[in-house]
């Protein structure tokens, strides 16, 4: 990604495709006089001569040609997102006007903006900090109320202020320690040095605290892997359909008609929820088999959360209990499917098996809602993740605070023991170093490439 900042940059902001407006974003020093060239409005009047945060009607115009009518805005540096001058040109939303006005601006003298290069300026610029700029990209991403609350907060500040917070306090720490290398002559009392400690402690109590929630926050963000497991023939397909609300997977009669894996994502009461159809196949006949078992077996390792699901018209059989068997000691919610036909399973058996029973009919529809109040109670109550709120569900973010803790506990260590203060003063040094990732108050071209090459190209 280029990082020339004295490059006009701009880009279309807005999904291609066929929608009632669509937006071309100028940012830089020279986009007003961009604007000049292929502005005309009713009034006569120049983009450049407009006040900031103020809107006009107009026309986007090659000379004499006109391209299509629009509306366009006015954003004056400093205050805007990218801290640069800044033109929104609203149109029309379809690709032919959207790529036509883009085509002109950038003949006009305009280079065409990277992916997430607007954000990275906003960054650069001091508008906002690096946790704030990933905050972004989740809020694209969100999948869920609950997942756009979760990057709306942190992009609000919510993590920063927490960070700097410890911050701060690091290099209060920091100060004191460094004070007894600089001037031994002088002393430090005893007491300071158990002060150093305690504030160190405390330190630690805080990335506690913004850690506690990160799981929480991860699910929020990355979804609830779960995966519907069962012997052939139960019900497995009809129930992921039944949750999707859609004809997603092929039901027939025959049993093992699913022999891959199916994975949608569902939001079920604000949790984005990675669900898997695995194949019901407990001894694979052939080599097709071998590997849809190999598979489902993955699916069920790695899951958070597991939907056992068994045929309420038969009796529990040897397949159904070497499956319960098999199950990793992970939350399981086991479902009775096809209540609307004649019960025959042993039901008290299953409740010795399991905390949480619940019973549905996959192809009627019935109290699909149950099961679906019952997976949220598994993340809600802490079943599946911690109660902690969440704050932080950036892996980098949560490497970097964990990172931080190990060198805080090594600082501790060495007080404890009395060792040399310089290695207190560099381990203090190193978790200063952690918390600045974050924040973005240090980093290197490549650490800006990596994040911000995952945005769009006009955000």
């Amino acid at each position: 990604m280029r990082s020339d900042n004295a490059d006009t940059i701009a880009a279309i902001s807005t999904c291609l495709g066929e929608s009632g407006i669509g937006i071309v974003r100028i940012s830089g020093r020279d986009a007003l006089s961009v604007a000049d060239k292929i502005f005309r409005s009713k009034d006569g009047l120049k983009p450049s001569g407009y006040k900031t945060f103020t809107v006009h009607y107009g026309w986007i115009s090659d000379e004499d040609k006109v391209i299509d009518e629009v509306i366009l805005t006015v954003m004056r540096a400093s205050r805007s997102f990218t801290k640069e001058d800044v033109v929104e040109i609203n149109c029309h939303g379809g690709i032919v006007p959207l790529r036509a006005i883009l085509d002109l601006v950038l003949a006009s003298g305009c280079r065409l903006a990277e992916p997430g290069e607007f954000t990275k300026r906003a960054f650069l610029n001091g508008r906002i900090d690096l946790a704030q700029a990933e905050a972004v990209l989740d809020i694209i991403r969100a999948k869920t109320d609950a997942a756009l609350k979760l990057g709306t907060e942190q992009l609000k500040g919510g993590l920063s202020r927490e960070l700097n917070k410890v911050r701060n306090m690091l290099l209060d720490s920091l100060t004191l320690i460094e004070a007894n290398i600089d001037f031994p002559e002088e002393g430090v009392e005893r007491s300071d040095l158990t002060k150093a400690r305690v504030d160190l402690m405390e330190i630690d109590g805080e990335l506690k605290k913004i850690i506690s929630g990160s799981e929480r926050g991860r699910i929020y963000r990355e979804g609830v892997r779960a995966v519907i497991c069962g012997k052939p023939n139960v019900g497995k397909s009809s129930l992921l359909n039944a949750l999707l609300k859609c004809e997603r997977s092929i039901v027939t009669p025959v049993a093992g008609t699913t022999r891959d894996t199916i994975e949608e994502i569902i939001d079920i009461r604000g949790i984005p929820v990675r669900i898997a159809d695995t194949a019901g196949i407990l001894k694979p006949r052939d080599l097709v088999e071998k590997k849809a078992v190999a598979r489902s077996r993955k699916h069920i390792d790695s899951a958070n959360l597991i939907i056992a699901i068994f045929d309420g018209s038969r009796k529990l059989d040897r397949e159904d209990r070497e499956l319960i068997r098999r199950l990793p000691r992970k939350p399981t919610i086991a479902v009775i499917n096809k209540i609307d036909l004649r019960r025959k399973i042993d039901k008290p058996g299953l409740f010795k098996e399991f905390s949480c029973v619940i019973e549905v009919s996959a192809k009627k529809i019935r109290h699909i809602d149950i099961l679906e109040q019952a997976i949220a109670d598994q993340v809600y109550k802490g079943r599946v993740i911690s109660e902690e709120p969440a704050l932080v569900s950036n892996l980098r973010h949560i490497h970097s605070i964990r990172r931080a803790q190990i060198l805080i506990a090594e600082a501790l260590n060495s007080l404890d023991n009395k060792t040399s203060l310089e290695f207190v003063a560099q381990d203090i040094k190193d978790a200063l170093v952690q918390i600045d990732d974050i924040l973005g108050k240090s980093f290197s071209e490549e650490l800006l490439n990596k994040i911000f090459s995952k945005f769009c190209i006009g955000k």
